[in-house]
């Protein structure tokens, strides 16, 4: 896919960070659906996975421990570093990487191979997700919320098509058949040497433009920064760990809660991450418009009667249930995300990697202890005890007005 002409050269007739780059925008999301597509073709065949290895919801849990701590762990690293030592081309390094991933898990005959496999994929998203989100900023034109959300979105759009597809293909062609999704992977690999082009170009120049250099500074003391991060890290967990015993469990939860057949509960869990979606592409710019902490604020702490309500539901209000938490969470991380970046400006790449690794490793986390727990109690009881979590959004009331901060320090300064 050529980047249109009509839309480089009217970046190029712009200032680097006033114009907003949307070709590279949809691009970047696109090259996001198919990376998360790809991992969430993964979760999504846990079924097949446990009737053909005799696997335990342990061990479930211990693949996406597996893949999720991987991630977690590098990508603060990954961001760390591209800071200080940009490199456009590595979004296809860690492309490359999940495509081995996947070719691996097609073939796996074993336990220890499919942990080989997910680690792999993990290897990959820690590279993709820091970096593709600093692109998203680069190519923002001051729209931080918006392009956040539209890169978001495909990664959304992603998790939501890996059920579909594991239903429609894998389960009815077995795990042989996963390697054919190494054709996306080459897709996104094809894309990304495009965007690092541009990144190579057009996103170096913004990235280093004035109206970027001018906002490095703390707009907060160092105590209330490190306050506010761990603010934020906790509603990243409440989040996250509740996400994972959706992403995780909820196919089983429905098996065995409603006694559907597999097919009709990958489904369900489409339904899910297709409210996820529209909760994403909306929550960047309603924070753009009304504040960063009221996105925050209505996200985390709105979804609990809904999440309380969730477990002592029949099947046609739990898959009703299930729209409204995954629309009303999904807002949550753009504004988060943003909020975070802003509140470091100079290290976008290092908050965003540690935003998502964060992220991927209370996913990973939540996996493995509510698989243990699922194995001692029921999956009822983990969705009963996990409807609670919401309730940790009421630490947003320490969360500072960066809006308010920004003014401040506007008036103060000379």
């Amino acid at each position: 896919m050529e980047i249109p002409v009509s839309s480089t050269s009217s970046i190029n007739t712009q200032a680097p960070a006033e114009k907003t780059a949307f070709t590279i925008l949809v691009i970047i999301s696109v090259c996001h659906l198919l990376n998360d597509m790809m991992q969430t073709l993964l979760s999504a065949i846990y079924p097949l996975l446990q009737s053909n290895y005799g696997l335990s919801f342990a061990q479930i849990g211990m693949i996406t421990l597996t893949f999720q701590g991987t991630a977690s762990i590098l990508q603060p690293m990954v961001g760390f570093y591209i800071d200080r030592n940009p490199r456009p081309y590595s979004l296809v390094i860690g492309m490359g990487m999940t495509l081995l991933g996947l070719v691996l898990f097609s073939q796996a005959g074993n336990f220890q191979a499919l942990l080989l496999a997910a680690a792999l994929v993990g290897t990959g998203s820690s590279v993709f997700h820091p970096e593709s989100s600093r692109v998203a900023r680069m190519a923002s034109g001051g729209r931080h919320g918006l392009a956040q959300s539209l890169f978001q979105v495909g990664g959304n759009a992603g998790s939501a098509l890996g059920p579909l597809l594991a239903a429609l293909i894998v389960l009815r062609n077995g795990q042989a058949s996963v390697a054919w999704f190494s054709l996306a992977a080459l897709l996104g690999i094809y894309l990304l040497i495009k965007v690092g082009h541009w990144y190579k170009g057009q996103g170096l120049m913004r990235l280093r433009s004035p109206a970027t250099l001018n906002v490095s500074r703390l707009l907060l003391s160092r105590g209330k920064v490190a306050l506010t991060l761990a603010v934020l890290l906790a509603l990243l967990f409440s989040k996250f760990f509740y996400m994972a015993s959706m992403g995780s469990y909820y196919i089983f939860y429905l098996m065995d809660t409603f006694h559907l057949p597999v097919q009709s509960a990958q489904l369900h869990l489409f339904v899910f991450y297709g409210a996820v979606s529209v909760g994403t592409i909306s929550g960047g710019p309603l924070g753009d418009r009304y504040g960063r902490k009221v996105v925050i604020w209505v996200s985390i702490l709105g979804v609990l009667p809904f999440t309380l309500a969730l477990p002592y539901v029949n099947l046609f209000w739990t898959g009703l249930l299930s729209v409204p938490i995954g629309m009303i969470f999904a807002s949550a991380f753009p504004a988060i995300v943003v909020y975070a970046q802003e509140l470091l400006p100079d290290r976008v790449g290092m908050v965003s990697g540690m935003s998502f690794g964060f992220a991927f490793g209370m996913a990973g986390i939540g996996a493995a202890l509510l698989g243990h727990l699922a194995d001692m109690t029921s999956l009822s009881y983990v969705y009963q005890l996990c409807s609670f979590l919401p309730a940790i959004g009421l630490l947003a009331i320490f969360l500072p007005d960066l809006e308010t901060e920004s003014r401040r320090r506007k008036r103060l300064s000379p």
